[in-house]
């Protein structure tokens, strides 16, 4: 995380560093927002997570399989009465989509390229990640895991980046407890976004605490609350802090929705108290375009309190069925310091062939005024969710 001052080597690092050490915790393709557009604004609609991302349930593979493959679509008869048995289905079905157990397979293979301040780093070509994920639903109870390779430990060990118990109290309560991504904001699937990699929620920022989740046909309210970022407790990096978060979301309509954040962290022996706050909104006029807005801004509690800022939009069109570029301007300022101010420009091509094959073509070109540097990264991903 940079704060404040930032120089010519820090951002060619981390632009290196947050492309290359994409961990499990990122959302799969699709836990994209960008599928507001198909008139789905709760996470639950398709994923076992309330907070989005990771594994698929049985409806969910289904529906990416009739609603966002260029080349799967069945039609409405055959999709109808079509079990997960056939390309959308675990290993094209090796488990039956009424089992309780479910599984996925994640794995990116990618390759990356950097140019910072007029020179060009050394071009990488690896794989990102290769992660099984699993849930295990019953009655009321969820089970849910992720195992895979450590990417930014040299990819030789082991990592659970997930791994919670949840229970449906009732029908409109759930608790759920573990290591997990607390709920705030938009969580757009690059977790390099200024929206999460700026607000320690990227890749590996999951904490270990509760939740409670409260559900109407409109509303839904997350908060959690732990000991604090998952990573520091187990490795004693000193930035252990109590978190607490709060997420409330009001669905305006099935493809308008308004959303209230706010994340506090305790002080630490690495970092100050800090208070971020955001509100996002997310709108899609037709079923071929959406744009998502989030503005977030951060209290940190310092001798010279200061506060950072963060604004970001992400507007997506389906320029043919399975194909989506994307446009996402991006700022981050530090009030009373011009040197922590970041400008980013992000393009991006997704397409989706074939259920569960995702290629993703994404070129950001960051500005730092203050300096006048300028970081140019190019990335491509092959998306394999099995």
């Amino acid at each position: 995380m940079m704060r404040g001052t930032v120089s010519f080597r820090q951002v060619a690092g981390a632009a290196l560093t947050a492309a290359a050490c994409c961990g499990p915790a990122a959302a799969p393709a699709f836990a994209e927002p960008t599928f507001l557009s198909k008139q789905y604004p709760r996470c639950t609609a398709c994923h076992y997570s309330a907070s989005g991302g990771g594994l698929l349930t049985p409806y969910g593979r289904s529906l990416s399989r009739e609603e966002i493959s260029t080349f799967g679509r069945r039609g409405p008869a055959a999709a109808a009465g079509a079990a997960t048995r056939g390309e959308e289905g675990f290993l094209f079905g090796a488990l039956p989509s009424d089992s309780p157990l479910q599984l996925g397979l994640d794995a990116r293979p990618s390759h990356l390229e950097i140019e910072a301040g007029g020179r060009a780093l050394p071009d990488r070509s690896f794989l990102m990640n290769l992660d099984l994920q699993a849930a295990w639903r019953q009655d009321r109870w969820t089970v849910y895991g992720t195992a895979g390779r450590a990417p930014e430990r040299g990819g030789g060990e082991f990592v659970s980046y997930e791994h919670w118990v949840s229970w449906q109290a009732t029908e409109r309560v759930t608790v759920r407890a573990g290591r997990f991504l607390p709920a705030y904001g938009v969580r757009f699937a690059d977790h390099t976004s200024f929206t999460r990699a700026w607000r320690d929620l990227a890749e590996d920022d999951q904490i270990y605490g509760v939740e409670l989740g409260l559900s109407t046909d409109r509303t839904l309210l997350q908060v959690a609350v732990g000991p604090g970022r998952a990573a520091s407790l187990l490795e004693g990096d000193g930035r252990e802090a109590i978190t607490a978060s709060g997420r409330f979301q009001l669905d305006l309509g099935p493809r308008t929705v308004v959303a209230g954040s706010v994340l506090n962290r305790a002080r630490s022996d690495a970092a100050p108290r800090s208070t971020d706050s955001g509100l996002s909104l997310g709108y899609a006029p037709t079923a071929w375009l959406t744009t998502w807005t989030h503005a977030d801004v951060r209290f940190e509690r310092l001798p010279g309190s200061r506060r950072s800022y963060i604004l970001a939009n992400q507007t997506s069109v389906e320029a043919l069925r399975g194909v989506w570029i994307r446009v996402s301007p991006q700022t981050r300022w530090i009030d009373a310091d011009p040197r922590g101010e970041v400008r980013r420009m992000a393009y991006g091509l997704d397409l989706y062939p074939r259920t569960h094959w995702h290629v993703n073509l994404s070129y950001y070109r960051d500005h730092l005024p203050f300096v006048g540097r300028r970081t140019r990264t190019f990335l491509a991903q092959l998306h394999l969710y099995l």
